[in-house]
């Protein structure tokens, strides 16, 4: 039985490998097909089974980082194929995402920004080690609704708290939501410091980012 397009994008996150990732989207495109289908049925399930090989050791942190750069880059040809403001509902939805001060880390992030593109948010990487005033600076310029952090050390959980004192000090508490993550955050602490999204992983952020759109 031969290869489906959708098994060819998926295969093409699974190793890495960025022509294949474009050749495929070059085809289903001339094809005529929906481009997010493409990225639903294809890219999606190849960065979700490159997400439970890693965590479940079978996959390494260089192949995961290759992975999610060809994620990103397929993410972004399919939104550049669309017509301005088509991409999505959440087209105008901005969300400014970063790794808080002290934590380098940014691997799941990343995955987490190409489903958040893929589902056609505007999305503001900051990248990693970035204070928190700088976030907020960033949410306020661009007009973000949610503030996505990650933190994989426990010593850089305390960032994710800062956050939402700053946000209450300046008055942005409610206006600009936010969005916690990484491996030693869990539901109780994003209850305790008062964060608005718990993500365990990205279909999960991803998820809770529609819900509290749609709630205002």
């Amino acid at each position: 039985m031969s290869e489906n397009i959708y098994e060819k994008a998926s295969r093409a996150i699974l190793e890495h490998d960025e022509e294949l990732a474009l050749e495929t989207i070059k085809i289903h495109l001339d094809g005529g097909a929906e481009p997010m289908a493409l990225m639903n049925e294809g890219f999606i399930v190849g960065i979700s089974k490159v997400g439970d090989l890693f965590g479940s050791g079978k996959l390494f942190l260089p192949e995961l980082m290759m992975s999610a750069d060809v994620m990103l880059v397929a993410s972004q040809a399919l939104n550049e194929s669309m017509p301005e403001g088509q991409q999505s509902g959440y087209a105008h939805v901005h969300i400014t995402a970063a790794t808080v001060k002290g934590d380098i880390h940014d691997i799941g992030k990343g995955i987490g920004i190409a489903l958040f593109r893929a589902n056609g948010f505007t999305v503001h990487d900051l990248g990693r080690d970035v204070d928190t005033d700088a976030m907020i600076d960033n949410a306020v310029k661009n007009g973000s609704k949610i503030i996505a952090t990650s933190a994989l050390l426990t010593t850089t959980l305390g960032e994710q708290k800062k956050l939402e004192d700053h946000l209450k000090k300046a008055g942005l508490k409610g206006q600009i939501k936010t969005m916690v993550a990484g491996a030693p955050v869990t539901p109780r602490w994003a209850s305790r410091i008062g964060a608005d999204i718990y993500a365990e992983n990205a279909h999960e952020g991803v998820s809770g980012v529609i819900n509290a759109v749609r709630e205002g």
